[in-house]
């Protein structure tokens, strides 16, 4: 049963968290802006277009990033406040045990973290798809650092189609709907009995099947070796135009049933570097326990009155911030560019402050 004492710490809580979010927002709003203004200029869009196209996207995609910062540097504010006006104290004074005292905080903690799966999963890659359609658009055009023509083929693809078949596509323009090599192997037993090249590849929308040009066939048995060449060839291949792109945006837009079945099917296809999506999946259940974990570390933390007062727990709190941050980048560079398993990736920050978290609570005056 929730009291007047759990609505009391719950209130100051959720009051101080929104303040927090509504003021770190601006302050990205405003770095943002400042920063793109000659991109914004150059687009030819009213203030009214940028911010229904960009700004509406931009907002929830700061949110789902620093919303576990938000709810440590609310826990952070407000129990400080309390500590130094002795409240804790008189709490614990008059026969409130400490865990007791700690319940508002199992509570809010587990609807934020609730809140954060959520939005996560859902809502916030919704908001992505319009921030990096726009990015897409009128910002990422202008920046050489992410040229599609920046070294090697930018739009080849090498697949695995089942168990045993193999195709590349060179060159494809997903605006025609066309390459300008194909080529396509089946291996049985390490030994190639199938080949299959072109000198060009479209998408036949009609007929829901792949037109190639000038394509040779050769087929290799243990005795000799079949050449067949056809002017045209209709192929029905399981790949569809709209599965041949890279994003860059792609594991921030798909949902996380979306993102899932994507990471099935690429690993079907034998895809590599898949891990930025797997650690990105798995982040979004890790990121929500942060939550919960932040804000009990946050309460146990400031619940304590110093004579340094609120800034010293605030300055203890960026402190840990900054290192949980730092924890997650390592992490996750180690799964992308190494042989980091992704799941632990994602999760050693929290299992590593998961230990802080409990040093501070047995150590805890209570």
């Amino acid at each position: 049963m929730i009291t007047k004492l759990d609505w009391y710490i719950l209130r100051k809580f959720f009051t101080t968290f929104f303040f927090c979010m509504i003021g770190f927002t601006i302050i990205a709003v405003a770095v943002d802006s400042s920063e793109k203004t000659d991109d914004f200029v150059k687009t030819g869009l009213s203030t009214r277009q940028i911010i229904s196209e960009y700004y509406v996207g931009f907002v929830p995609y700061i949110w789902g990033l620093l919303y576990p910062l938000f709810v440590f540097i609310a826990v952070i504010f407000f129990t400080s406040r309390m500590a130094l006006r002795s409240e804790i104290i008189a709490m614990l004074a008059n026969g409130i045990t400490y865990n007791r005292w700690l319940r508002p905080y199992v509570i809010g903690g587990l609807v934020f973290a609730v809140g954060l799966w959520v939005t996560g999963a859902f809502w916030i890659p919704k908001a992505n798809e319009i921030r990096s359609s726009f990015q897409t658009t009128y910002i990422d055009k202008n920046d050489p650092t992410k040229s599609a023509n920046q070294g090697g083929c930018y739009n080849c693809y090498y697949l695995r189609l089942d168990s045993n078949s193999y195709v590349g596509i060179i060159g494809f323009d997903t605006a025609t709907k066309s390459a300008r090599n194909f080529f396509m192997q089946k291996v049985r037993n390490n030994q190639v009995y199938y080949n299959l090249r072109a000198d060009q590849i479209q998408w036949n929308d009609s007929s829901k099947t792949w037109k190639l040009t000038n394509a040779v066939e050769r087929r290799i048995d243990s005795s000799r070796e079949v050449i067949t060449k056809q002017p045209l060839m209709y192929l029905n291949m399981k790949i569809r135009p709209g599965e041949l792109r890279k994003d860059d945006y792609l594991k921030d837009k798909l949902t996380t049933p979306e993102l899932r079945s994507f990471i099935t099917t690429e690993e079907a296809r034998g895809r590599e570097g898949l891990n930025t999506l797997k650690v990105e999946m798995y982040r979004r259940t890790a990121g929500a326990f942060s939550v919960f974990l932040l804000t009990m570390i946050g309460a146990v933390l400031a619940g304590r009155k110093t004579r340094g007062g609120g800034g010293l727990h605030m300055a203890l709190g960026i402190v840990i911030a900054v290192t949980f941050i730092l924890f997650d980048r390592f992490s996750t560079v180690f799964s992308i560019k190494g042989n980091f398993p992704p799941l632990l990736a994602a999760w050693t920050p929290n299992l590593l402050f998961s230990l802080i978290a409990v040093y501070l609570y047995v150590k805890a005056p209570k």
